[in-house]
């Protein structure tokens, strides 16, 4: 027989999954509704209504998808792309080849514009870019937790806007958490996720879209063979689950049977958003700020490092360069995870063995979380064998709070 499930406590100090919001787990052990029943229906149209809030957009179409966040970047890239089309990716960290590795598949024609991961690009190194290699779509990242850096967007979304170029940017690690201004910005397609800012288990993804997007989407619509043999496109999305012309009929009162609805997820996701929400989006950004304002201080107080430009650092993110001493890192993270309970994480790349990363995002961003893992911390790098300046981080942290 299989034991009872255990699950241990921990603090979650990642750039996702963050720690739940206990109103989302409550909710996900409500009564199952069927996914057409009146009172769903209901839900499922405030969270399309919520959804816009942190993108800071007024668009018609916004809602949720199943599947982790990268089911919503597949979907957006592939809900514009025939084969042959030109995509420009502007990569400063891991994220894009994510994208890029979608394009491919989609038989684009794809340009790559590379830099080291240190810093995001000029957005008049993106603009050049994109006047040499005319696409039709630029996708990019918009907070990259590889290396903790974020781009500036909105002269880079103005240019593709005077040029009828799509803008389609991942916004996975920053919505919920940071500013984000989707129509200012002339953002075509926005994707989020539930696992990071908004404070939702991994499982769903977040999409908002112009009417740009909208009249591709109609010129591509083909409706499921089971429900009718009539609606054939030759042009239609490679993809059935992941179509956004159906799952937009799913989500608006035509209501097609699409799929079958994950209704715990949408409970999870409304309690999160309705959180946010209710502290007030302002309130929100300026939280995840003052947390990262006291981490920062902590850890520089600790006589450590980090990595990238300070400048364009993201707040929900920080990457701290790993001390002499303590070999890859991983014998802190080890001890934190064991000893302390807390997760950080490593990264990627050539950055793997070289920095850790610290989250700081949605209900995990709070106070309480930032002095433990400075505590904790600091305690596993001196007994690992390095070497900090002791007794100084939280202190630091502190005096950010004013406590």
């Amino acid at each position: 027989m299989f034991s009872e499930l255990v699950i241990p406590s921990r603090t979650i100090m990642t750039p996702g999954p963050v720690e739940a919001h206990p109103n989302a787990l409550k909710a996900m052990t409500s009564t199952i509704l069927g996914q057409f029943d009146p009172a769903f229906l209901t839900i499922m149209d405030n969270v399309k209504e919520m959804i816009k809030v942190p993108f800071g957009t007024k668009n018609q179409q916004a809602f949720a998808i199943d599947g982790t966040s990268r089911s919503g970047l597949e979907a957006a890239l592939i809900a514009l792309i025939e084969p042959g089309d030109k995509v420009l990716i502007p990569a400063y960290g891991r994220f894009a080849y994510l994208l890029g590795e979608i394009c491919e598949r989609a038989k684009a024609e794809i340009k790559y514009l590379e830099k080291d991961w240190s810093s995001p690009f000029t957005q008049e190194e993106i603009i050049q870019a994109i006047e040499e290699f005319n696409p039709k779509i630029v996708t990019m990242v918009h907070g990259e937790t590889a290396n903790g850096q974020m781009q500036p967007l909105d002269k880079i979304g103005a240019a593709c806007r005077q040029r009828d170029i799509f803008f389609v940017v991942d916004m996975v690690a920053t919505y919920g958490g940071v500013p984000i201004f989707v129509d200012d910005w002339c953002v075509d397609i926005a994707i989020g996720g539930t696992q990071k800012c908004i404070s939702v288990p991994s499982g769903m993804s977040l999409v908002t879209y112009n009417s740009r997007v909208e009249a591709v989407l109609d010129s591509r619509y083909q409706k499921e063979l089971g429900l009718s043999k009539d609606e054939r496109n030759d042009r239609h999305i490679s993809s059935n689950y992941l179509d956004l012309s159906q799952l937009q009929r799913y989500w608006n009162s035509e209501r097609i049977n699409h799929h079958t609805e994950a209704t715990s997820m949408i409970y999870a996701l409304h309690e999160g958003l309705r959180a946010v929400i209710n502290e007030g989006i302002e309130n929100v950004w300026a939280r995840h700020q003052l947390n990262n304002d006291a981490l920062v201080a902590g850890i520089e107080a600790m006589g450590l490092g980090f990595f990238g430009n300070m400048d364009t650092k993201m707040p929900t993110v920080t990457p701290i360069l790993i001390p002499e001493g303590v070999d890859d890192g991983e014998g802190v993270r080890s001890m934190l995870l064991d000893v302390f309970h807390v997760e950080i994480a490593s990264s990627f790349g050539d950055l793997k063995g070289k920095v850790w990363r610290i989250g700081n995002m949605g209900y995990s961003s709070r106070r309480e979380n930032v002095l433990q893992v400075l505590g904790a911390l600091e305690a596993a790098i001196i007994y690992c064998g390095g070497s900090v300046k002791a007794g100084e981080a939280v202190n630091a942290a502190l005096k950010v709070y004013q406590v």
